[in-house]
Parts: structure tokens; C-alpha cells; sequence
């Protein structure tokens, strides 16, 4: 009798080739902060692109002072956060990365480990368009404070988590770009887009760091405009939901100014760190 049918061996992880897209304009200490969060990571297999948009304030020199730590770079005026980030997804494309990420001038990741804990999981989930954890937001008082991510199944009330500790498949974006004609939520309507594309899959672990600031808390009410727009496009939603929709974003902004430590209480846990993050937030202001 012959022996049992020998399984075949499974097939090795998908090969990662991860780029973190930084953008940035004038703001020197932030990119030297999202350079020292890069650096201090146990795992060095990543490539780091930077779209500067003109900057007069030494990023420039400082960028070409250091091509041994950049795949990619430009200095160009580009319209703003979204154009930079368009132009870094290209160069993402030319270099046959296969996922990208976008960090901000001034923005890092959680800790030294988590770069090694990204490519673990991005291996496998090889099919999934789109890869989420928690965020941390670094307070104006220097507070660190995690901010968990909702599921993405909850995508049409907003942002469920921030685009920093968003990792995105490229081979699921093809044709897609952020659209600049949406000054704040443009990656609100590119992350909608992409989760068309393929399957979600969320982290059991936080991503990223950033400051508070960004444009998404910069323009309020013209962000829930934008928003309001891409539900109706993606969901066909009409003024009803939008109304309740917006209305329930109203009063989380008004609860988060008008009582901040009780809005803190109901949204944010306190986060700890094994290295101090980076604190400077970007002066090329992004959407959270």
C-alpha cells in the first residue's frame, strides 16, 4: 500500500515592498522628526519618498544631503497636500512598490517595532485593498492619547480612522488618485474608492503618530460639506442621512471644544510609549 498523499508545502508570503509617502512644505523639524521615527525602526525594509512642495526654509538642502535614505524626491510647488500626495503615489508606482502610506512631515510611527509588525501583516493579507490600525494624536499640551479605529464597515459616517495608519494595496488602485477638487476629504473619497476595490482588514495594533491641527480640524464645516458630497456619490445618500449624519459630526466637533475632556474620555485612551514620538505638526497642513 502506498503511503499517505503528502500535502503540498503552502505557498511562501507575498513579497512587501512598502513605501511611506511623506509630504511636506517649510516644515524642516517635522521632516527631520518623520526621518528619526523611520530610522529608529527595527526593520529597515521600506523605501521613503518625499514630495516637498517648494519649501524655502533648508528642507531642501537638508532632503539632498540625505539620498542615502530616500528612493524618491522632489521639490516642486504641487497645490497642496493632495497634489504632493499624488505625485508620491506615482513615484510609488514607477518603483514597483507594492503598498504605500502616508506619512506627514511631523508625523511617525508608534514605535521601533511597528515597521517589522506592518510588513508580518501585509504578507498576509496579500489580497486585501486596504490595511487600518489605531492612531495616536499628540495634543497641543503634549499629551499622547490613542484614538481607536472604527471598522470600516462604518465608512459612511466618515473617516474611521486617520490616512496615517492607513496602508493601502497598490495593485488595487489602478486609475485612482486623490481628487484636489475636495480640499479636505479628498482621502475620505479615495479610501471609499479603494474599499471598492477589494476587502479591508484591520490591525491589531496602532500605526501611526500625529499632531492635532490638520485641515480636517482646521475647516470644520467645509470638511462635512466635502463629506456630505461623497456619501451622496458613493452611497446615493440623501439630504435625510446626510442631515443625521452631519448633524451627529456637529456634535461630536461642538462636545470636542466645548468639553474637551469629556469628549477625550468618550474618544481617545491614553497611550504609552517605548521611545518619545515626534511632536512637530506639518506646516503643508494635511487631513487627519
Amino acid at each position: 500500500m502506498s503511503g499517505p498523499l503528502a500535502h503540498p508545502p503552502a505557498p511562501p508570503p507575498a513579497p512587501v515592498r512598502l513605501a511611506v509617502v511623506t509630504v511636506t512644505r517649510d516644515n524642516l523639524d517635522g521632516l527631520r522628526a518623520t526621518h528619526a521615527s523611520l530610522r529608529a525602526q527595527s526593520v529597515q525594509d521600506f523605501l521613503w519618498l518625499v514630495a516637498d512642495g517648494g519649501s524655502t526654509d533648508g528642507s531642501v538642502a537638508w532632503l539632498d544631503q540625505r539620498r542615502d535614505a530616500l528612493s524618491w524626491w522632489r521639490s516642486a510647488p504641487d497645490g497642496g497636500p493632495y497634489g504632493g500626495m499624488n505625485d508620491g503615489l506615482d513615484a510609488a508606482r514607477g518603483l514597483a512598490c507594492t503598498h504605500v502610506m502616508f506619512l506627514n512631515a511631523g508625523d511617525g510611527l508608534s514605535d521601533s517595532d511597528t515597521m517589522r509588525r506592518l510588513h508580518d501583516a501585509l504578507r498576509h493579507a496579500a489580497d486585501a485593498a486596504l490595511v487600518y490600525g489605531d492612531a495616536v494624536e499628540r495634543t497641543k499640551d503634549g499629551r499622547a492619547l490613542l484614538k481607536v479605529a472604527r471598522s470600516h464597515r462604518l465608512a459612511t459616517l466618515g473617516m474611521f480612522t486617520h490616512h496615517q495608519a492607513m496602508i493601502y494595496r497598490i495593485g488595487a488602485l489602478d486609475g485612482l488618485r486623490f481628487d484636489p477638487s475636495f480640499e479636505i476629504a479628498a482621502d475620505y473619497g479615495f479610501t471609499l474608492a479603494t474599499l471598492r476595490r477589494g476587502a479591508a482588514k484591520r490591525l491589531p495594533f496602532t500605526v501611526c503618530v500625529f499632531s492635532q491641527g490638520g485641515l480636517s480640524q482646521q475647516k470644520i464645516d467645509q470638511g462635512r460639506r466635502e463629506q456630505s458630497r461623497l456619501r451622496r456619490l458613493f452611497f446615493g445618500h440623501g439630504r435625510l442621512i446626510n442631515s443625521a449624519v452631519s448633524s451627529a459630526q456637529w456634535a461630536a466637533s461642538a462636545l470636542r471644544i466645548r468639553a474637551p475632556a469629556v469628549y477625550e474620555s468618550l474618544r481617545f485612551r491614553k497611550k504609552k510609549f517605548y521611545f518619545d514620538p515626534p511632536t512637530e505638526s506639518s506646516n503643508h497642513p494635511a487631513p487627519d
